[in-house]
């Protein structure tokens, strides 16, 4: 770049640096131009904020109580759930969330002792997780308590299950 005889690079950069021979809305345009290009006044970048919790907060005497339905006996779908499970606990506190998930249907065949998650449900269960299967659906399918994961429990009517939670003011999930 060329500059005029009278002008040096270095003698530019001090008149630009005091403003001298700037007219006062030059030097405002140039302040706010500066502040945008080094990021001063430009937007910031979208970031996470945080869940706002409703009254009564969350808290070992009234913890959240959440259900989670299972329902399909895709693997890889229920494995999403019982990753739910995981970050509801992360996000309230263990000690501030009760989670139950319930099966019905084809979901059933997850809770069975020689499910792909069967070691996965049995270590949710040391974490206070708790599963409940449909008895209807495994007289249906020819199944019983005894094949379930150990510590799984089950109820006649896993939809009725969920009626009746709901109605004593748990959160249905339906993933």
């Amino acid at each position: 770049m060329a500059f005029p005889p009278s002008c040096s690079p270095h003698r530019r950069t001090r008149v630009l640096r005091s403003g001298a021979g700037l007219s006062p809305v030059l030097t405002v345009a140039l302040i706010l131009v500066l502040a945008l290009t080094v990021g001063g006044l430009a937007p910031l970048p979208a970031s996470a904020s945080e869940t706002e919790l409703s009254e009564p907060l969350p808290g070992f005497d009234s913890p959240r109580r959440i259900i989670l339905q299972l329902t399909t006996d895709d693997a890889r779908a229920a494995n999403s759930l019982l990753w739910n499970a995981i970050n509801l606990q992360k996000f309230y506190g263990m000690n501030n969330v009760e989670i139950a998930i319930v099966a019905y249907g084809a979901g059933m065949t997850l809770l069975y002792a020689d499910s792909p998650l069967a070691d996965r449900i049995a270590s949710q269960l040391k974490y206070g997780i708790e599963y409940v299967g449909c008895g209807n659906t495994m007289e249906t399918t020819g199944h019983a308590p005894e094949d379930l994961v150990p510590g799984v429990d089950w109820v006649q009517a896993g939809i009725a299950e969920i009626v009746e939670r709901q109605l004593r003011g748990w959160v249905t999930i339906s993933p």
